[in-house]
């Protein structure tokens, strides 16, 4: 399972302008469990709407699944495909 799913949202919501984040979850190591609500999280994102309110919503509930060091590493991964989005 890829965030990437999470970061096709922004073009399936016809947002093109929102940033969203494609870090790969198999970089986090995650238990089974964590999996879990990882794709719960993504699903209630994608039937949000993807705007930058869920966007937020999402990232505070992925927050609460991840250990502060997997957080960290999600996070950095997905503010540096932002840049790269961005251009910067």
């Amino acid at each position: 399972m890829f965030a990437g799913e999470h970061g096709d949202c922004a073009k399936k919501a016809g947002n093109e302008g929102k940033m969203a984040c494609t870090a790969s979850l198999a970089t986090l190591n995650l238990t089974a469990d964590q999996k879990t609500k990882m794709e719960t999280a993504m699903t209630e994102h994608h039937k949000a709407g993807c705007t930058e309110a869920t966007e937020a919503k999402f990232m505070k509930d992925v927050e609460g699944i991840l250990t502060p060091e997997q957080y960290a590493k999600f996070k950095a991964e997905c503010n540096k495909e932002k840049k790269e989005k961005a251009g910067a």
